[in-house]
């Protein structure tokens, strides 16, 4: 997944410790909104350099979890150096017995790190939401405890999107997905609760996110160019937190990165 080192840890006796499955993740993130003719304008353009993974189409599911006055979300929209989040995620609706990822997402320079592990449904909230650490030890479990201690969190945002991933027919490393129908909701914020919620942007919108770990592909940056896409500031959880006080304005965002894209019939939009 556009990783520097993926670490996949087998449940597993060593040295007197017990390691979970967990996975760590060092990237590069850059974001694009676009409207759905230019969406599939670009599809066609990757084709012959990128390549749908094996999920196609799929539904991805989060709490974020917050301070009860929404410090996390408000410290990150502030653009600080490092800025941190947590958040519990899941792969479609579980059910109880799923398994589901806790994540700590951070940033530092630019530089987006993950570091997740694997934990049953029930579980997580439990470590989370009641302090029942789970009966394993890993490096990021310690990490995790680390957070849980610094910051006194609630559930503060159910959110979900349908995403479509890509990934480089030469560097497999290189990964672009596109997200729509982002969702949320701070009522009934169990993943387990099913995936509905009020959406973030217009119907038929889209938010791209191209990952890798080194510099873009000179093919990828000629077609962005070439549809005048350009990257964006964008946070799903921090423009749902603007949205709900009336501060997020999608056309004032895009005014200069709309002006030159046109329709099949020629008209800008």
């Amino acid at each position: 997944m556009g990783k520097l080192w993926n670490a996949h840890s087998r449940t597993k006796e060593r040295s007197g410790e017990i390691e979970m499955a967990q996975l760590v993740f060092n990237r590069y993130e850059k974001k694009y909104i676009m409207p759905q003719h230019i969406y599939r304008r670009l599809r066609e353009r990757l084709l012959p350099h990128m390549e749908e993974d094996q999920y196609g189409l799929h539904t991805i599911c989060n709490i974020y979890y917050d301070t009860p006055d929404s410090y996390l979300i408000r410290r990150s929209m502030e653009r600080p150096a490092y800025k941190e989040k947590l958040r519990l995620r899941s792969y479609g609706i579980p059910d109880q017995d799923s398994k589901v990822f806790l994540e700590i997402k951070k940033k530092y320079k630019k530089i987006v790190n993950k570091r997740r592990i694997q934990l049953g449904l029930l579980e997580a909230y439990d470590y989370v939401e009641r302090g029942i650490r789970p009966e394993k030890e890993s490096q990021i479990l310690r990490e995790l405890d680390f957070f849980l201690h610094r910051y006194q969190l609630i559930r503060g945002l159910y959110l979900a999107y349908d995403r479509i991933a890509l990934y480089g027919r030469e560097n497999p490393d290189f990964r672009v997905t596109f997200d729509h129908n982002i969702r949320s909701r701070r009522t009934s914020m169990g993943l387990e609760n099913g995936d509905y919620g009020d959406l973030l942007l217009p119907e038929g919108y889209y938010l791209m996110e191209s990952k890798i770990m080194g510099a873009t592909p000179l093919w990828f940056a000629k077609i962005l160019s070439e549809l005048s896409i350009y990257p964006v500031s964008f946070s799903k959880y921090g423009n749902i937190y603007r949205k709900e006080r009336d501060a997020f304005h999608l056309e004032q965002m895009m005014v200069h990165r709309t002006k030159n894209w046109k329709d099949i019939r020629g008209r800008t939009i």
